[in-house]
Protein backbone atom coordinates (compact mmCIF):
# COMPACT_ATOMS: atom_id res chain seq x y z
CA UNK A 1 0.00 0.00 0.00
CA UNK A 2 1.42 3.40 -1.11
CA UNK A 3 2.57 5.58 1.67
CA UNK A 4 0.71 8.61 2.12
CA UNK A 5 3.17 11.90 2.56
CA UNK A 6 2.21 14.69 5.15
CA UNK A 7 2.37 17.17 2.05
CA UNK A 8 -0.03 15.18 0.31
CA UNK A 9 -2.33 15.66 3.47
CA UNK A 10 -1.57 19.41 4.01
CA UNK A 11 -2.17 20.53 -0.13
CA UNK A 12 -5.33 18.34 0.65
CA UNK A 13 -6.64 20.04 3.62
CA UNK A 14 -5.18 23.83 2.17
CA UNK A 15 -7.94 23.07 -0.97
CA UNK A 16 -10.55 22.51 1.39
CA UNK A 17 -9.71 25.57 3.16
CA UNK A 18 -8.97 27.74 0.03
CA UNK A 19 -12.08 26.12 -1.43
CA UNK A 20 -14.19 27.63 1.42
CA UNK A 21 -15.31 23.75 2.74
CA UNK A 22 -13.69 25.17 5.60
CA UNK A 23 -14.45 28.70 6.89
CA UNK A 24 -12.08 30.80 9.56
CA UNK A 25 -12.48 29.62 13.06
CA UNK A 26 -14.51 26.29 11.80
CA UNK A 27 -12.82 22.98 13.74
CA UNK A 28 -11.00 20.79 11.47
CA UNK A 29 -11.33 16.66 12.15
CA UNK A 30 -9.34 15.38 14.98
CA UNK A 31 -6.30 13.84 14.02
CA UNK A 32 -7.67 10.39 14.77
CA UNK A 33 -10.24 10.76 12.15
CA UNK A 34 -7.96 12.51 9.93
CA UNK A 35 -5.15 9.52 10.31
CA UNK A 36 -7.98 7.29 9.25
CA UNK A 37 -9.29 9.76 6.56
CA UNK A 38 -6.10 9.56 4.64
CA UNK A 39 -4.46 6.03 5.93
CA UNK A 40 -1.44 7.87 7.78
CA UNK A 41 -0.16 7.52 11.01
CA UNK A 42 -1.17 10.57 13.55
CA UNK A 43 2.43 11.42 12.96
CA UNK A 44 1.99 11.94 9.70
CA UNK A 45 -1.42 13.93 10.25
CA UNK A 46 0.57 15.85 12.70
CA UNK A 47 3.32 17.16 10.29
CA UNK A 48 0.99 17.97 7.96
CA UNK A 49 -1.10 20.27 10.30
CA UNK A 50 2.37 22.01 11.69
CA UNK A 51 3.43 22.90 8.03
CA UNK A 52 0.13 24.65 7.63
CA UNK A 53 -0.27 26.37 10.98
CA UNK A 54 3.43 27.40 9.98
CA UNK A 55 2.00 29.15 6.68
CA UNK A 56 -0.42 30.56 9.02
CA UNK A 57 -3.38 28.48 7.55
CA UNK A 58 -4.41 26.91 10.56
CA UNK A 59 -4.38 26.81 14.47
CA UNK A 60 -4.67 24.76 17.39
CA UNK A 61 -5.98 25.36 21.33
CA UNK A 62 -5.91 23.42 24.52
CA UNK A 63 -9.46 22.42 24.55
CA UNK A 64 -10.43 22.52 20.76
CA UNK A 65 -7.64 20.71 18.70
CA UNK A 66 -7.13 22.13 14.97
CA UNK A 67 -9.48 24.75 13.49
CA UNK A 68 -9.31 26.99 10.28
CA UNK A 69 -6.88 30.17 11.69
CA UNK A 70 -8.87 33.90 12.02
CA UNK A 71 -8.84 37.00 13.70
CA UNK A 72 -10.71 36.92 16.77
CA UNK A 73 -13.95 38.72 16.95
CA UNK A 74 -13.28 41.59 18.86
CA UNK A 75 -16.49 43.33 21.33
CA UNK A 76 -15.66 46.08 22.91
CA UNK A 77 -17.10 46.55 26.49
CA UNK A 78 -17.29 50.62 26.58
CA UNK A 79 -20.40 50.85 25.20
CA UNK A 80 -24.46 49.69 25.36
CA UNK A 81 -25.01 47.61 21.54
CA UNK A 82 -25.74 44.44 19.78
CA UNK A 83 -23.64 41.56 18.57
CA UNK A 84 -25.03 42.79 15.32
CA UNK A 85 -23.48 46.37 15.08
CA UNK A 86 -20.08 45.48 16.58
CA UNK A 87 -19.48 42.08 13.82
CA UNK A 88 -20.24 44.91 11.13
CA UNK A 89 -18.19 47.14 12.50
CA UNK A 90 -15.32 44.86 12.15
CA UNK A 91 -16.58 44.00 8.83
CA UNK A 92 -17.98 40.57 8.93
CA UNK A 93 -21.72 39.97 8.18
CA UNK A 94 -24.27 38.91 10.79
CA UNK A 95 -26.66 36.49 10.65
CA UNK A 96 -29.12 35.28 13.62
CA UNK A 97 -31.58 32.30 13.25
CA UNK A 98 -34.60 32.16 16.03
CA UNK A 99 -34.08 28.42 17.56
CA UNK A 100 -37.13 29.25 20.41
CA UNK A 101 -39.56 31.57 20.96
CA UNK A 102 -42.37 31.17 23.67
CA UNK A 103 -44.02 32.74 26.90
CA UNK A 104 -43.01 30.93 29.71
CA UNK A 105 -42.89 31.12 33.17
CA UNK A 106 -39.91 33.12 34.42
CA UNK A 107 -37.13 30.93 35.93
CA UNK A 108 -35.57 32.14 39.40
CA UNK A 109 -32.63 33.74 38.00
CA UNK A 110 -35.05 35.74 35.31
CA UNK A 111 -37.19 36.32 38.43
CA UNK A 112 -35.06 37.72 40.89
CA UNK A 113 -33.28 39.78 37.68
CA UNK A 114 -36.35 41.18 36.18
CA UNK A 115 -39.31 41.08 38.96
CA UNK A 116 -41.53 39.42 36.74
CA UNK A 117 -43.49 36.02 36.49
CA UNK A 118 -43.83 35.67 32.72
CA UNK A 119 -41.27 36.66 30.03
CA UNK A 120 -41.18 35.68 26.18
CA UNK A 121 -37.80 33.65 25.91
CA UNK A 122 -36.18 33.79 22.75
CA UNK A 123 -32.99 31.31 22.08
CA UNK A 124 -30.96 31.88 19.13
CA UNK A 125 -27.99 31.47 17.09
CA UNK A 126 -25.43 34.36 15.68
CA UNK A 127 -23.65 34.01 12.77
CA UNK A 128 -20.72 36.08 11.54
CA UNK A 129 -19.94 35.66 7.76
CA UNK A 130 -22.08 32.29 8.16
CA UNK A 131 -20.20 30.71 11.17
CA UNK A 132 -21.40 29.95 14.24
CA UNK A 133 -20.45 32.73 16.91
CA UNK A 134 -22.53 32.97 20.08
CA UNK A 135 -25.64 31.55 21.29
CA UNK A 136 -27.75 33.94 22.94
CA UNK A 137 -30.46 33.37 25.00
CA UNK A 138 -33.18 36.92 25.89
CA UNK A 139 -35.89 37.03 28.18
CA UNK A 140 -38.47 39.92 28.01
CA UNK A 141 -41.27 40.85 30.32
CA UNK A 142 -44.17 39.97 28.84
CA UNK A 143 -46.30 43.56 28.50
CA UNK A 144 -43.02 44.76 26.63
CA UNK A 145 -42.78 41.91 24.01
CA UNK A 146 -46.73 42.00 23.18
CA UNK A 147 -47.31 41.81 19.82
CA UNK A 148 -44.02 41.24 18.80
CA UNK A 149 -43.40 37.98 16.27
CA UNK A 150 -40.68 35.17 15.73
CA UNK A 151 -40.04 37.07 12.18
CA UNK A 152 -39.36 40.83 14.38
CA UNK A 153 -36.66 39.11 16.36
CA UNK A 154 -34.96 37.52 13.87
CA UNK A 155 -35.13 40.69 11.81
CA UNK A 156 -34.28 43.16 14.35
CA UNK A 157 -32.88 43.29 18.50
CA UNK A 158 -34.78 43.39 21.49
CA UNK A 159 -33.37 47.06 21.75
CA UNK A 160 -34.93 48.43 18.92
CA UNK A 161 -38.39 46.49 19.45
CA UNK A 162 -38.70 47.11 23.02
CA UNK A 163 -39.88 50.59 22.98
CA UNK A 164 -38.18 51.99 25.66
CA UNK A 165 -35.49 54.16 25.84
CA UNK A 166 -32.39 52.53 27.63
CA UNK A 167 -30.39 53.58 30.83
CA UNK A 168 -27.58 51.00 30.79
CA UNK A 169 -26.92 47.54 31.47
CA UNK A 170 -24.97 45.07 33.73
CA UNK A 171 -22.76 42.49 32.74
CA UNK A 172 -21.01 39.44 33.93
CA UNK A 173 -18.23 37.59 31.86
CA UNK A 174 -16.59 34.33 32.87
CA UNK A 175 -15.24 31.45 31.61
CA UNK A 176 -17.29 27.84 31.16
CA UNK A 177 -17.32 24.59 29.20
CA UNK A 178 -19.27 24.14 26.83
CA UNK A 179 -22.69 22.55 27.40
CA UNK A 180 -23.75 19.65 24.50
CA UNK A 181 -26.36 21.29 23.06
CA UNK A 182 -24.52 24.68 23.08
CA UNK A 183 -21.09 22.46 21.60
CA UNK A 184 -23.29 21.36 19.10
CA UNK A 185 -24.67 24.63 17.48
CA UNK A 186 -21.25 26.37 17.76
CA UNK A 187 -19.60 23.34 15.96
CA UNK A 188 -16.99 23.15 18.93
CA UNK A 189 -16.48 19.89 21.10
CA UNK A 190 -18.29 19.72 24.22
CA UNK A 191 -16.70 21.05 27.49
CA UNK A 192 -14.76 23.05 25.53
CA UNK A 193 -14.25 26.19 26.60
CA UNK A 194 -16.57 28.86 26.02
CA UNK A 195 -17.49 32.78 27.25
CA UNK A 196 -20.14 33.28 29.07
CA UNK A 197 -21.71 36.57 29.47
CA UNK A 198 -25.25 37.32 31.40
CA UNK A 199 -26.19 40.68 31.00
CA UNK A 200 -29.24 42.51 32.59
CA UNK A 201 -30.22 45.38 30.51
CA UNK A 202 -32.22 48.98 32.49
CA UNK A 203 -34.38 51.51 31.13
CA UNK A 204 -33.89 54.96 31.68
CA UNK A 205 -35.53 54.75 34.83
CA UNK A 206 -33.39 52.11 35.95
CA UNK A 207 -35.73 49.40 36.15
CA UNK A 208 -34.30 45.87 34.30
CA UNK A 209 -36.26 45.62 31.20
CA UNK A 210 -33.89 42.27 29.21
CA UNK A 211 -32.21 39.63 30.90
CA UNK A 212 -29.86 37.91 28.45
CA UNK A 213 -27.11 35.02 28.01
CA UNK A 214 -24.29 34.89 25.77
CA UNK A 215 -22.51 32.24 24.95
CA UNK A 216 -19.07 32.65 22.82
CA UNK A 217 -16.50 29.88 21.48
CA UNK A 218 -13.31 31.26 23.61
CA UNK A 219 -11.08 30.56 20.20
CA UNK A 220 -12.93 33.11 18.19
CA UNK A 221 -14.08 35.78 20.43
CA UNK A 222 -11.90 38.50 22.49
CA UNK A 223 -13.20 41.21 24.63
CA UNK A 224 -12.18 44.69 24.69
CA UNK A 225 -12.10 47.49 27.52
CA UNK A 226 -10.32 50.43 27.41
CA UNK A 227 -8.50 51.46 30.96
CA UNK A 228 -8.70 55.04 32.11
CA UNK A 229 -5.56 55.98 33.68
CA UNK A 230 -5.24 55.41 37.29
CA UNK A 231 -2.32 56.13 39.88
CA UNK A 232 -2.71 52.81 42.27
CA UNK A 233 -4.43 50.19 39.99
CA UNK A 234 -4.17 49.20 36.42
CA UNK A 235 -7.25 45.86 36.80
CA UNK A 236 -10.38 46.59 35.47
CA UNK A 237 -13.25 48.12 37.56
CA UNK A 238 -15.48 45.29 38.24
CA UNK A 239 -12.91 42.45 39.02
CA UNK A 240 -13.66 39.94 41.43
CA UNK A 241 -12.69 36.30 42.25
CA UNK A 242 -15.51 33.32 41.57
CA UNK A 243 -15.57 31.82 44.73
Amino acid sequence: MRTVRYREIADDLRRLVDGGDLGPGRLLPSESELSARYGASRVTVRKALEALRDDGLVDSRQGFGWFVAAHPLRQSLGRLGTIEDQLEASGAVAERRVLEFAEVAAEPAVREALGVRRVLRVRRLNLADGEPFAVVTVWCPVPLAEGLTRADVERSPFYELIGVPLGGATQVIGAAAAAPGDAELLAVPAGSPVLRCERVTRDAAGRAVLRSVHVFPAHRTEFVVELPSVERSMAPDGLRLVD
